[in-house]
């Protein structure tokens, strides 16, 4: 038993926020229903190149152990699929514009009314109400007014985005995290609920300390590029080879093991005695470190340095990530057979249970795919599915 087996999740989401969302629901065992456009499906399905065999490289990472159903919303026979499959349902989420579920008539309050036990996760850019509830958001727009790209960047450069779209992959996992609460409430009250997950709202709360500088001094803090605003050296460094190697200074402990590491006699100046030293004194700290780094190659530093029990690392590109032994051994690169296009690989599943192991059971689904094994879980026949294809509702 996976922790999640029983729960069954709607999927009314495409792109990447609400698809994450309900990859770490079905991951653990959730039967998680994604409901598709007929004919063309997620927008995902179409976003490439990378295609594998004519599947959309970016939809097989985020769609695994689900069930494709197509619905056309626009009829009313879909509507009432939709009904019936959320009577029995626990969770639907769903990422449209705010007002779009509302004018389909499938609502909160259409599903409630059906379900009371409903727990109802709407995901968007900027909630479902404030001035900006119904612009348009993407992750790097998000990103943006969040504040987070003032925050990344080198400090005489451009502001830069993340490397990923956190903006919506952190929506998904706050979305998760509440559905996974809601129901905890559900099993102890006996209420469903309804969730608003903003993507600008998980950011500003990811700023935390960045924030927390603001609060404390009135001035915005600026980009530091690699560094930390509160701690030095805390940054990456070139090294002999061109490549780069990461180093946190965290505790005047680590401090001292890493003079020991490095040997060198100017660190033990008094003008970097503390910490707060360092940060003062960073724009003669760094410069000096940076040329003594550029003398070695940085697997050496990483090794000489760990041996010290300093906190260090290189910067890994994607393939040396999914080669590094450590990935391996926490099953962080997984294989699974998909219908048409043969072997695919995947990115693990980040978390561990003891008892309730995860696990990747279903591929990404073929657009409607389970069409008919949803629909004749609903009682419907296969003369009556044909039908229901043939006029255009599936």
């Amino acid at each position: 038993m996976k922790a999640l087996e029983g729960l069954k999740v709607l999927d009314l989401t495409r792109a990447l926020a609400g698809p994450y969302c309900t990859l770490m629901l079905g991951d653990q065992g959730a039967d998680v229903i994604k409901i598709e456009i007929p004919g063309s499906g997620d927008d995902t399905r179409h976003w490439g190149p990378p295609f594998v065999e004519g599947e959309s490289a970016y939809f097989l990472s985020i769609n695994r152990n689900k069930r494709s159903l197509t619905l056309n919303f626009k009829e009313d026979e879909a509507r009432e699929i939709f009904l019936k499959l959320s009577a029995d349902a626990d969770v639907i989420v769903e990422n449209f514009t705010p007002g779009v579920m509302e004018r389909f008539g499938l609502g909160y309050d259409a599903i409630k009314a059906v379900n009371p036990g409903i727990i109802y996760a709407s995901i968007s850019g900027f909630g479902q109400d404030g001035p900006y509830h119904r612009l348009p958001a993407y992750d790097q727009i998000m990103q943006g007014i969040s504040g987070l790209m003032s925050l990344t960047g080198e400090p005489e450069g451009d502001p830069q985005k993340v490397g990923i779209a956190v903006s919506d992959i952190g929506a998904g996992m706050w979305a998760a995290f509440a559905v996974m609460a809601a129901a905890h409430h559900r099993a102890r009250d006996g209420e469903g609920q309804y969730i608003d997950v903003s993507m600008l709202d998980g950011q500003v709360a990811w700023l935390t300390y960045q924030a927390a500088y603001l609060f404390a001094t009135g001035q915005p803090p600026r980009r530091l590029g690699a560094a930390h605003p509160n701690l030095c050296p805390y940054q990456a460094f070139m090294c002999q080879d061109g490549k780069y190697i990461n180093i946190a200074v965290g505790s005047e402990r680590i401090w001292e093991r890493f003079c020991d590491g490095m040997q060198l006699e100017g660190l033990g100046s008094p003008d970097y005695a503390t910490n707060g030293d360092r940060v003062t004194n960073r724009s003669v700290l760094v410069p000096y470190l940076q040329q003594v780094f550029l003398t070695r190659p940085v697997a050496e530093w990483v090794e000489s340095l760990q041996k010290f029990s300093v906190p260090c690392g290189p910067i890994n590109d994607l393939a040396d990530v999914f080669a590094d032994p450590q990935i391996e051994a926490r099953d962080m690169l997984q294989e699974m057979m998909h219908p048409t296009v043969g072997k695919i690989k995947q990115t693990g599943i980040p978390v561990k249970f003891s008892r309730t192991p995860g696990g990747l059971d279903r591929p990404p689904p073929l657009l409607g795919e389970h069409n008919g094994e949803i629909l004749a879980g609903l009682g419907y026949s296969s003369g009556e599915i044909e039908g229901l294809r043939g006029r255009d509702v599936i």
